[in-house]
């Protein structure tokens, strides 16, 4: 809990400027969820005003708390990560919590490594798109409570965003617009949710009779997309639906550098709308929920530290297919 600092402004004193008991500022800072967010803010707002700043190294020797939660995540220039680490961050302020970031470089050896170096600094872990094994995941989070993003491990709360959907409406609307051949430009083979993306297009696409193969990419990259291209035409393809939006400005690159027009002689898709409104032409793609899915995975690690009681607890975030400018009639 917060601790009077010697020399300076004491619990007590915010507590008698607030007009509320020295229970209720150490809850404000330490379980703001007892409190109503209206009483939060105003116990902050006095404190801030009289100068008082919370002792987190003594609460943290005399609680075993230290007021720190680790957020990990495979690529941190990957668009899709800054809106969710800055909501993350946001939603941890909150709480009182400080956010140590770490980046794996979609590499699972040094995801595994983060996990296991920052464990003994931080109270939980949100694991975003891991490329771990469900049993190297499954070995740390009985050390240490977890929130899984993207990533569905029974066990351990966690927060799925549903971009199957999405892309299922996506290969629909491209049928809808007369396109046969439908090429899917594949993320890693460890992401759940290039999996995910892969199998609804896939299944989608039998459905309506659609001729449908795969392109695999290693990484999530604009390079990786734009050396597909040369395996999309030679495929026959008219459309091409990329694992995220930084695929597709590969792949459109790749087709304007050999004369492919798009949407006239070409449609692209992407996925997760983080560069999406940016590009040009804009770019057709499946909306995506970073945001929300960085604010509840702190929630959810709040109430694990808090309770304990979460347990298999999974969250769905729902996404829809986005149409603009990259998506037109087949050729």
């Amino acid at each position: 809990m917060p601790v009077e600092r010697k020399g300076g402004v004491t619990i007590s004193q915010v507590a008698e400027a607030a007009g509320v008991a020295r229970s209720s500022v150490s809850r404000a800072y330490t379980k703001p969820h007892m409190l109503s967010p209206d009483t939060v803010e105003h116990i902050k707002a006095v404190a801030e005003r009289l100068g008082y700043i919370p002792n987190h190294t003594a609460r943290a020797l005399s609680t075993g708390r230290n007021g720190n939660i680790a957020l990990i995540v495979p690529d941190v220039a990957n668009p899709f990560f800054p809106p969710l680490i800055r909501a993350a961050q946001g939603e941890a302020d909150r709480y009182d919590f400080c956010v140590f970031l770490g980046n794996s470089e979609e590499d699972a050896e040094k995801e595994d490594k983060l996990l296991s170096r920052l464990s003994s600094q931080v109270e939980g872990v949100i694991l975003a798109s891991p490329r771990l094994s469900d049993e190297r995941i499954l070995a740390h989070a009985s050390l240490k409570p977890m929130v899984l993003i993207n990533r569905n491990v029974e066990g351990i709360p966690r927060v799925l965003i549903d971009s199957g959907t999405g892309v299922a409406q996506a290969t629909r609307h491209l049928a809808e617009q007369g396109h046969r051949r439908i090429v899917y430009v594949s993320g890693p083979s460890a992401s759940w949710s290039n999996r995910q993306r892969r199998s609804a297009a896939r299944n989608t696409a039998a459905k309506l009779s659609l001729e449908f193969s795969v392109v695999s990419a290693s990484v999530p990259s604009f390079e990786a997309g734009l050396q597909a291209v040369p395996s999309i035409l030679g495929r026959k393809a008219t459309a091409a639906i990329a694992f995220d939006d930084v695929m597709a400005q590969g792949v459109l690159a790749g087709l304007a550098a050999r004369g492919v027009s798009v949407p006239e002689e070409f449609s692209v898709v992407g996925c997760d709308d983080a560069l999406g409104p940016l590009m040009v032409p804009v770019l057709t793609t499946v909306s995506g929920q970073s945001v929300e899915a960085g604010k509840l995975s702190v929630s959810l690690l709040m109430q694990v530290l808090q309770s304990d009681a979460l347990g298999d607890a999974c969250y769905v975030l729902e996404t829809h297919l986005i149409v603009r400018s990259t998506t037109n009639a087949a050729p």
